[in-house]
């Protein structure tokens, strides 16, 4: 089936937007989601404001928050017809030496929309249908949530719920995640429905006053505190709460250079440092602390198609709340959203929905 769709296509940086139109085409394996909503990600800022490269060249589609209904499928790919589904941000081939190895946020061969092919800022996208993830209309209305919505899902939410499970977190740790707007907000009630207790360190009093209602037991506004203050004040948490002072779980989510560095002053013995945010800014660190303190840093690149479901029964089953963290816009307005998520004027997780 060919469908006539439109896409708003990123032509050169800090320029608008641009409409255009195409012809939606399933290949064999292929399927054409019908776009509810693509979430605004910090990745999409940095590619159209800060010069980070997408791996196709430009004219590009931005957007990899992506939720829908299949409407067209290629060969192999027709028992998706007609469902709801989430788009994973990183589409692993599956049949790679990687993928077989259970290794697919690393599988060369990976795909991610608006960045090895055209996004989700557009009416309809054509992706794999490996690794798509269905999604239970029933569960969903009963919820409370649309379709929409639950497109931040693909990555906002899976990528800390990655983290956070190959972190280890269990019931009677002690999580710290900095940065508590978008991802780190999420990342805070992950940690939180996994058993943690979690600090929550941000320089915003409203995004703080906002994860206090939503799984942080603690809140500090880096800015009144410096790096000293901080170790101290989570130190004295974790005695007055019976919590570890070592093997603490430390999630860097703002995506920022002095978030980084507050989050490796983190370190205690047996850490745990989850790097979750991107930033293309440098920071200087002694590594050896790592070694001092017999710490371990890792880096969080998507997660995996196969736990989609798994982070999507935490939204339906109400463990993790969104609703209170996400607003829609029309796709038509994609300039105006950019513009004002950049100048951190929307304070929520944007969600753009095609007419």
């Amino acid at each position: 089936m060919i469908i006539e769709a439109h896409r708003w296509l990123m032509t050169a940086i800090n320029t608008p937007l641009e409409r255009a139109t195409f012809q939606a085409t399933p290949g064999a394996g292929e399927v054409v989601v019908a776009v509810a909503g693509c979430g605004v990600c910090h990745t999409d800022l940095g590619y159209f404001y800060d010069g980070v490269r997408t791996n196709q060249p430009l004219p590009l589609a931005l957007g990899h928050e992506i939720s829908g209904r299949v409407v067209a499928a290629g060969a192999g790919a027709e028992a998706w017809m007609g469902k709801a589904v989430i788009v994973p941000a990183v589409l692993p081939c599956g049949e790679c030496d990687l993928c077989r190895r259970g290794l697919g946020t690393i599988c060369r061969a990976q795909k991610m929309p608006g960045n090895d092919i055209q996004g989700g800022f557009a009416s309809h996208i054509v992706v794999p249908g490996r690794g798509l993830c269905e999604v239970d209309e029933a569960r969903l209305a009963k919820a409370g949530l649309t379709l929409a919505e639950v497109s931040i899902v693909a990555d906002a939410l899976t990528t800390p719920y990655q983290a956070v499970r190959r972190a280890g977190v269990k019931p009677g740790s002690l999580a710290v995640v900095i940065g508590a707007g978008g991802v780190g907000g999420y990342c805070v009630q992950i940690a939180s429905a996994s058993g943690a207790k979690v600090v929550a360190i941000d320089v915003d009093d409203a995004k703080l006053a906002a994860v206090a209602q939503h799984g942080a037991a603690l809140t500090l506004n880096s800015r009144q505190l410096d790096a000293r203050g901080i170790k101290a004040a989570i130190t004295e948490f974790a005695k007055k709460n019976g919590l570890p002072t070592t093997e603490w779980f430390i999630f860097e989510c703002s995506g920022t250079a002095p978030g980084q560095l507050t989050a490796f002053g983190l370190l205690v013995h047996g850490a745990t440092l989850s790097v979750v945010g991107f930033t293309m800014d440098k920071i200087e660190v002694r590594l050896s602390n790592l070694m001092a303190f017999d710490a371990r840093a890792i880096g969080n690149w998507g997660c995996p198609p196969e736990s989609y479901p798994a982070a999507l029964d935490l939204v339906l089953d109400g463990k993790v709340q969104i609703k209170p963290f996400v607003e829609t816009h029309p796709l038509d307005d994609i300039n105006r959203v950019f513009d004002a998520v950049h100048h951190r004027q929307i304070r929520k997780r944007a969600v753009l929905v095609p007419a």
